[in-house]
């Protein structure tokens, strides 16, 4: 599927946000994780033009800091929970009231804070979504923080190297991706049980199942399904695209 034009909305603090469209009918909007774009994890990945194929107009944004949309140095453009006030600013300029919400990894916990705050869609579905990672969100990114700070410096051919490889071909801007990692808040217990919204939990085989189940079970109207692949692998498999798409249908 060939990349779509860039579109752009204001977030609630003016920063002016990419974002992609493509296909025509329920809108779907797909939120990606950290490191990659939403042109990358949905359109490349052939997720998108599955549910195209099923009638939805899907529609895939840059979280700020990622991919085609502003990625500024100033810590201030980066207050706890921004990324979810940015999606719901564009839920808003795009004037959605009937329509689906997924993401993956940090876009599915995005998700989950968007239900915590209101936003009401028809369905949901997260991948990768952990559930420790849900209730002590802030100050996490080990992982990704040893990366971005000792970029040039991995071993070759080793997990921390091929992430750095992946930045780079996503252009990421490492001072930006900081800044995002400190956004994220914790979500309690007791605000996961009150989600009414029907979601599915969708969780690699080799990333932690144990933990989407405990998702599942905790959310109200929850369906738990296990896909191949580690957290990474997962997230661009064809199964994932299938279990996205049927839950949307």
């Amino acid at each position: 599927m060939t990349d779509p034009p860039v579109e752009h909305y204001a977030g609630r603090d003016g920063l002016q946000l990419a974002y992609r469209q493509v296909g025509d009918g329920r809108p779907v909007l797909l939120l990606h994780g950290f490191f990659t774009t939403g042109a990358v994890a949905w359109l490349r990945s052939g997720h998108a033009a599955r549910l195209v194929a099923r009638g939805h107009r899907v529609i895939v944004p840059d979280m700020r800091g990622h991919g085609d949309s502003p990625k500024p140095h100033d810590r201030a453009a980066y207050p706890p929970d921004v990324l979810t006030d940015d999606a719901l600013a564009l839920v808003e300029h795009l004037g959605l009231t009937d329509y689906d919400l997924g993401g993956y990894s940090l876009g599915a916990r995005t998700i989950v804070r968007m239900l915590v705050r209101g936003a009401d869609p028809r369905r949901a579905a997260v991948g990768g979504a952990g559930f420790d990672q849900l209730l002590h969100a802030s100050g996490r990114g080990t992982t990704f923080r040893h990366v971005l700070d000792h970029l040039g410096r991995h071993e070759w051919g080793s997990r921390d190297w091929l992430m750095e490889g992946f930045l780079r071909k996503t252009q990421g801007d490492p001072t930006a991706l900081r800044h995002v990692l400190d956004t994220p808040v914790d979500t309690t217990r007791e605000q996961l049980a009150a989600i009414g919204v029907p979601t599915l939990v969708v969780t690699g085989t080799d990333d932690e199942p144990d933990a989407g189940r405990e998702l599942a079970a905790t959310l109200q109207h929850a369906t738990f399904v296990e896909v191949p692949g580690d957290h990474v692998g997962a997230s661009g498999t064809p199964e994932l695209g299938e279990a996205f798409t049927d839950w949307f249908a």
